[in-house]
């Protein structure tokens, strides 16, 4: 009546037999599953590609982080913008940067997923002191007033997520290029 075998408590587990009751060589009455799997509901590895990469804030949201930044190919995409955050995507092609720039009054937290650059900040434009080598899973964090710039030093497009704090691009903002990018930002400040 019980099932007394639970190798762990999971809801998204079927704990399916490991041998077949049956003769899997009857044709007529063939077991649904081979004898040797133990197949879950839910398959954790499995590659769900994000078709609709937008603006979902400020609503509670769920993703793969990592596998929606390597998705994306925009300059940079905003993935979810709430009254005091929000995160962006961007994708830096080979041999480009972000442009030198400052944020006075946010904080911004970087993530590299994929690729490699140099990054530069400091105190004032003509006075960048500070650099380091980024890589895959490096992070890099920005105080508020600092300027700051990431180049791209790698032979493939460097994929990261920003997060901002306070939000420092409009709800919905899509990206396709840096040159698109220049732009907006130019319209936005004026």
């Amino acid at each position: 009546m019980y099932n007394d075998y639970k190798p762990y408590p999971c809801p998204y587990y079927i704990n399916r037999p490991m041998y077949n009751h049956h003769n899997m060589y009857n044709f007529y009455k063939r077991y649904p599953y081979p004898y040797w799997l133990n197949t879950p509901m839910y398959d954790s590895d499995s590659w769900e590609e994000y078709s609709n990469l937008m603006d979902y804030g400020p609503e509670p949201f769920v993703i793969n982080i990592e596998k929606a930044t390597k998705q994306n190919n925009n300059f940079r995409t905003a993935l979810w913008t709430g009254t005091h955050l929000q995160l962006t995507l961007m994708s830096i092609d080979v041999g480009e940067d972000i442009g030198l720039e400052i944020h006075p009054d946010l904080d911004q937290f970087l993530r590299i997923e994929e690729g490699e650059g140099l990054v530069i900040m400091g105190d004032r434009k003509d006075n960048l002191d500070f650099q380091e080598k980024v890589y895959d899973d490096y992070i890099f964090i920005i105080p508020a007033g600092k300027w700051h710039n990431l180049i791209n030093t790698g032979c493939k497009p460097i994929k990261l997520y920003s997060i901002y704090a306070p939000p420092q691009h409009p709800y919905g903002t899509v990206h396709r290029t840096k040159k698109e990018a220049e732009e907006a930002e130019e319209n936005y400040n004026h």
